[in-house]
């Protein structure tokens, strides 16, 4: 701490009036805040010198290159502490919160992860021009011995501790063909190691990219498959495909790309990024004894299990093993939160309000008798809700529309509420005099207004049509 102090005096001219410290994650560095009140600067305590030096490296040369990073200031003599720029509180990982918890990532987000892959080729082409690898840590190359290194983290912080029996000779013979299979593409690109959403901070509604001390060179899948399969990122496949095109594109402007063989490569490095994680997992949670860790441990098997190739690969014994630890009962049968189902009924006040099956207690009854009736207009007695000679009427007339407005405002709330608190049922249900006309269009516009802004299933009832529709 002191020593800090004297670097914020060297640097700034005057005496920090507070030095508070910043919470970390995995990293055994230790992060400070120390200001004066005008002036804000980030302090680091590193055990590593090695490590220090190597981000001092890399940073340096990164500014040069007019790539967002922030600017290393001044260091100790001993090289264990620094000063950085404070680029404040925002890291991606948090404001892409809600989109992490539900599942569903609205447009600002949508925006900030496309802003941060497009940038990642920059780093790895533009970032390695001129980069002196030699001051890389631990090493300054992805190459066989690093693979060996995480695939055994693998096996005995992990898999070891799973309890799954396997051969450890066949297992050795498959970790030799899986690093020859890495290795097939090398390039003279930078290799983040650790790009993830915990390693990139948001200002101004910009990405800065933080945390690449381990950074070396490097095939440029590795980052890919670390950014697009963090374990507890929650992209749907289908994002997860929109920022894979949208990371292709901008790598196209630096150089050529064959996206089949990207595709086949990607692969590889997305199971091998996945048991590296599992390591640090293992080793956090069961050795270190940091919840935090397995917690997320279910996250990253499920992301296993949706890559592994069903059939022959090039290292079958491998892939026999992980297929057996995808289907482990501690992780087969865990209780994932469920996609919730939203239930939406229209009915007849006479008939009596749809009782709730799901055991909740139900969500909300919405009376929609104040609404003009078709009903009591004998053109309109023979249709329904559905039909378009009762929706023209409605929708003139305007009090439906007005209503739903209201409806929307306060399902879209709880809704939201609900798939973040990982509920699996929630009720709604409009009521009429014959469950014909108002509840039906009721229903139907709430049920397609859900179904099309939440990743939820929607079940549709007309109880006195008899009539079901699942979205």
């Amino acid at each position: 701490m002191d020593t800090l102090r004297q670097l914020f005096y060297t640097y700034t001219g005057q005496q920090p009036l507070e030095i508070i410290e910043l919470p970390s994650s995995g990293s055994n560095r230790r992060y400070f805040r120390l200001t004066n009140g005008l002036i804000h600067l980030v302090g680091v305590y590193g055990a590593s010198v090695e490590e220090n030096k190597a981000f001092w490296s890399i940073d340096e040369h990164f500014v040069q290159k007019g790539l967002p990073v922030p600017k290393v200031l001044i260091h100790s003599d001993d090289f264990l502490y620094y000063l950085q720029e404070d680029l404040g509180d925002t890291l991606l990982f948090h404001a892409i919160a809600s989109g992490r918890n539900c599942g569903q990532f609205n447009d600002e987000e949508k925006t900030l992860l496309k802003k941060t892959i497009r940038l990642l080729p920059a780093f790895q082409i533009i970032g390695s021009e001129g980069l002196d690898y030699s001051i890389c840590y631990p090493q300054e190359a992805f190459d066989k011995r690093m693979i060996l290194w995480d695939l055994n983290y693998f096996k005995y912080c992990f898999l070891k501790a799973t309890g799954l029996e396997f051969h450890e000779n066949e297992l050795e013979d498959d970790f030799e063909r899986f690093s020859s299979v890495l290795l097939e593409d090398t390039s003279n690109t930078f290799l983040y190691r650790d790009f993830q959403s915990r390693n990139v901070m948001i200002v101004n509604n910009e990405p800065y990219f933080i945390d690449f001390q381990g950074g070396r060179k490097g095939p440029i899948y590795y980052d890919v498959a670390s950014f697009l399969w963090q374990a507890r990122a929650q992209y749907s496949d289908e994002l997860r495909e929109e920022l894979l095109q949208e990371y292709l594109q901008s790598l196209a402007t630096y150089m050529p790309v064959d996206e089949i063989a990207f595709r086949r490569q990607l692969q590889h490095f997305i199971i091998f990024r996945t048991l590296q994680v599992l390591g640090a997992y293992g080793f956090r949670g069961y050795f270190e004894k940091k919840p935090h860790f397995l917690q997320s441990v279910p996250y990253a098997v499920d992301n296993l299990r949706r890559v592994l190739p069903e059939k022959s690969c090039e290292y079958p014994y491998l892939c026999d093993v992980l297929h057996q630890l995808t289907q482990m009962k501690q992780y087969a049968d865990i209780n994932w939160p469920h996609k919730l189902e939203v239930r939406i009924y229209s009915f007849a006040y006479k008939k009596g309000i749809p009782d709730d099956p799901s055991g909740n207690g139900g969500g909300y009854v919405f009376d929609c008798r104040s609404i003009n009736n078709p009903g009591k207009y004998e053109h309109f007695k023979h249709f329904t809700g559905l039909d378009p000679e009762v929706i023209q009427f409605l929708e003139e007339d305007g009090g439906i529309l007005s209503f739903l407005e209201h409806v929307y405002a306060l399902a879209d709330v709880h809704v939201q509420r609900y798939i973040e608190r990982k509920f699996s049922h929630l009720m709604f249900a409009f009521g009429c005099t014959g469950g014909q006309h108002r509840s039906v269009y009721s229903a139907q516009h709430l049920a397609e207004h859900i179904a099309k802004k939440f990743d939820v299933r929607v079940t549709l009832f007309h109880r006195e049509l008899n009539i079901e529709k699942t979205f």
